[in-house]
């Protein structure tokens, strides 16, 4: 099964993975198992294909709980956009431990670059690929332009890079044309 990536940025894309979060029937989990992590990190090329390969033998139920972790605490922040100290904590802790299990290395380049321990195969790696994302973006001027769907009950995050800043949906295709409709048919019957 393949992603839905419509957010424009690997963080928002994160929050994303639990589906109709403000649904009433109930939410769906898209990061079901460690090896949907893995599928999940290498769509959105955050690992490459040799990399998810090496670590779909990883014990890495741990590693799926605190993504999550790291998700919910996102979610607060972008739906609230005032996190509460305890989401605040978590994105520092997440965000800190992944700067600081990077080391600077020379790959015979004529510079050097950041790299992870144990290579390509720590457990960890999808989570602190996921978490430098997320700083980046919560970081920087961009964070400005997030937006979650005018759909109620899906309400997924997106980038608005729109030229006006007035996109609406997450994605035209998903919620834009289902909620036209549905006002098309209240206006027929009104």
């Amino acid at each position: 099964m393949a992603f839905q990536l419509i957010a424009g940025h690997p963080a928002l894309d994160l929050v994303n993975t639990l589906d109709w979060r403000f649904r009433k029937n109930g939410v769906e989990e898209l990061l079901k198992t460690y090896a949907d992590l893995l599928r999940f990190t290498e769509q959105l090329q955050l690992l490459s294909p040799m990399q998810a390969r090496e670590l779909q033998w990883s014990a890495g139920e741990e590693t799926l709980v605190r993504c999550r972790e790291l998700r919910e605490a996102l979610a607060e922040t972008f739906y609230g956009r005032v996190p509460s100290a305890q989401s605040r904590r978590t994105l520092e802790r997440y965000f800190k431990a992944a700067l600081l299990e990077q080391k600077l290395s020379w790959k015979h380049s004529p510079h050097l670059e950041w790299s992870w321990p144990g290579g390509p195969s720590h457990p960890d790696l999808p989570l602190w690929t996921l978490a430098m994302s997320a700083a980046d973006l919560m970081t920087s001027e961009a964070v400005d332009r997030v937006r979650a769907c005018d759909n109620p009950e899906c309400r997924w995050l997106f980038l608005d890079t729109s030229k006006n800043h007035t996109r609406r949906w997450c994605d035209m295709k998903l919620c834009g044309n289902r909620m036209k409709a549905r006002r098309f048919k209240a206006q027929r019957k009104a």
